[in-house]
């Protein structure tokens, strides 16, 4: 059966709701005889008899009540779609995809500074990782952990992360104060599943702390900051997630121990013009904020040389 138009069946469901043709027209800017004819068309093409009169309203039928509630139901999820899009109309909108570690720890402490300088901005922080391709999700900056090497996208080089060795301050007091021989028996190691796989993190687990039982391996890096704030640990993780923490001393780097160089991350954006001024004022901003001096787009690919971050810098 050929779906009825939707002016017929909004006209239908304001009556239906009303209990009558006036109040349903009066709802709809329309006449009474506009909805009295949208309705008879609706029962031509159903073959159903969709009211009865009753006094100076009128009531549904058994098919009637039917389509009403399959009509609200469409008509709410309508209109949960068009509320949920709405945010996308914002003129201030700016979609950003970035790591989930890179966002808890080194961004989200640095978007109040953001906020201020852009008042308008409404910054939607995507950290789905697989939407890596600026304009084709309507993606407008991409923090990624390598190129995206994509057709008509300025990239360049942005902070290069490292894993270091690290725990809450009670716990690296305790640690300090002994031998590095006894630290091993003193505490467990926290880490991520995946540091194992990784040649420069694998090297630092299998080497110096090679000795520590692992207390807790974990694959959300989010999860595994937790549990060094919570001194479950020494925790083999990356300087960006931990960069907020080391900064007002919820986390201490623990001295005598060495860092591993971790992930380069590289900043892209569509070539050329933004879509909209504040989407380069974002980027501009990310640039800044890194420490890296602001270049025209056309270059930011030939940039070869990263910056180590400075954990607990802001």
């Amino acid at each position: 059966m050929r779906i009825p138009s939707l002016k017929l069946l909004l006209g239908f469901e304001a009556a239906a709701r009303h209990g009558n043709f006036s109040r349903a027209a009066d709802e709809l800017c329309l006449s009474q005889s506009a909805i009295s004819h949208q309705v008879q068309q609706l029962e031509q093409q159903l073959g159903q008899p969709l009211f009865r009169r009753v006094g100076r309203g009128v009531e549904l039928t058994v098919a009637g009540e039917v389509l009403q509630q399959s009509v609200r139901r469409a008509l709410d999820n309508l209109e949960g779609g068009l509320g949920r899009i709405a945010g996308y109309m914002d003129p201030g909108l700016v979609v950003l995809v970035c790591p989930a570690a890179v966002a808890q720890g080194w961004l989200q402490p640095r978007l109040d500074a953001l906020r201020r300088r852009l008042p308008a901005l409404s910054l939607l922080l995507s950290t789905d990782e697989s939407a890596r391709f600026v304009d084709e999700v309507d993606v407008d900056i991409v923090i990624a952990d390598r190129p995206l090497q994509q057709p008509g996208v300025a990239e360049r080089r942005w902070l290069a992360d490292e894993w270091i060795v690290a725990a809450a301050p009670q716990l690296a007091r305790t640690l300090e104060a002994a031998p590095p021989a006894e630290h091993a028996g003193r505490a467990g190691l926290l880490c991520l599943e995946d540091g194992f796989t990784d040649a420069r993190a694998g090297a630092l687990l299998r080497g110096h702390l090679a000795g520590f039982r692992r207390t807790g391996i974990y694959d959300d890096a989010r999860l595994l900051l937790d549990a060094a704030l919570r001194g479950h640990g020494v925790a083999c993780l990356p300087a960006l997630l931990a960069d907020e923490a080391l900064a007002d001393g919820r986390l201490v780097r623990l001295s005598g121990y060495p860092s591993a160089p971790g992930a380069q991350y590289w900043l892209a954006r569509a070539d050329g013009e933004a879509r909209a001024a504040i989407v380069a004022s974002v980027a501009d901003w990310l640039i800044e904020e890194a420490g890296l001096s602001r270049r025209p787009a056309s270059v930011w690919a030939s940039i070869a040389t990263p910056l180590c971050c400075c954990s607990g810098s802001k």
